[in-house]
């Protein structure tokens, strides 16, 4: 059922509402946004070029080798989702990816793999760089070095006739039940914050956690759970393909970047690569196609510090 639902949402879409109100084009009019019922294949990335100049960031060997290697996690649009093949991989993070590697004159070689193994896997070196959404924090940065691309963060959606309008801090959640993603900020944010209940003399809120996206709705629809704690853009694009479901409110924006393992020398060429993209006018297209306008950035930065 979990896989019947991740799919079904997976493969239908429109662009995300916030950010037709930020003067961009609707979804699927024309700018190659997604339509109501369909995940946007606009190809905006095959044009790009290599930059001899970005490319001689690189590290010789990465450059004589040519390809990296690439994980990334699936969810749900605007981020990463199969097609209806079941097969091909579309989104916001596959088109910046595959955008960066040929600034770079590289080939990805990807492979999908949990978001919560992600992190951990590059500091073994089994992958090279990790895309999932993945915001940028104070903790993580302690461990892994990021490159940004876009600026997302956490949000809240409920059931239509939910009584929560707006989630302004955790003491508006005691007594719920909070679905969220395994191994997420939204997981340790929640977790951090337990203890506000209980000092305010409230029922503590119970979290839940899931490794795949489509089982937070899945909860939400059976009354398992309450509210759904989950990223800006993909609560928004989800709600927009589910009748009955509401956003409820940004809680906090973070930078969202590549992922590398500590000290790695790949982050200064994807900085210059994704500052290429901006320049050229790639950067644009791509959020375009996928509806988050608000999501831009002024430059790309190798682990900045996070957004408070």
């Amino acid at each position: 059922m979990i896989t019947a639902l991740t799919l079904a949402l997976t493969a239908c879409g429109s662009g995300d509402p916030a950010a037709t109100g930020a003067g961009a084009a609707p979804a699927g009019q024309g700018s190659g946004g997604a339509g109501q019922g369909e995940i946007p294949t606009t190809d905006v990335v095959s044009a790009v070029a290599k930059d001899e100049a970005v490319a001689k960031l690189l590290p010789a060997d990465v450059r004589e080798r040519g390809s990296l290697k690439v994980a990334s996690s699936v969810g749900n649009p605007p981020g990463a989702a199969y097609l209806p093949d079941g097969r091909t991989l579309a989104g916001q993070d596959v088109d910046f990816a595959e955008a960066v590697a040929r600034v770079l004159g590289l080939e990805l070689d990807r492979e999908v793999a949990s978001f919560e193994a992600i992190l951990p896997a590059l500091g073994s070196g089994k992958y090279d760089v990790g895309t999932g959404n993945f915001g940028v924090t104070d903790e993580r940065r302690r461990t892994i070095d990021f490159v940004t691309y876009i600026n997302d963060g956490q949000g809240f959606a409920a059931l239509e006739d939910s009584e929560l309008t707006k989630v302004s801090s955790f003491e508006d959640l005691c007594g719920l039940k909070v679905a969220t993603g395994a191994g997420t900020t939204f997981e340790a944010s929640l977790e951090k914050n337990r203890s506000v209940c209980p000092k305010a003399a409230k029922k503590a809120y119970e979290v839940q956690t899931y490794a795949e996206s489509g089982a937070l709705w899945i909860s939400l629809r059976q009354g398992r759970s309450d509210v759904v704690m989950s990223t800006i853009n993909g609560l928004r694009y989800a709600v927009a393909q589910q009748p009955g479901t509401k956003f409820l409110n940004e809680f906090k924006r973070l930078d969202v970047g590549f992922a590398f393992k500590k000290g790695t020398p790949l982050a200064p060429a994807f900085e210059a690569a994704v500052n290429k993209l901006k320049k050229d006018g790639t950067y644009d297209r791509i959020l375009q196609k996928w509806g988050t306008a608000e999501s831009a950035i002024e430059r790309s930065r190798i682990s900045p510090p996070e957004i408070r």
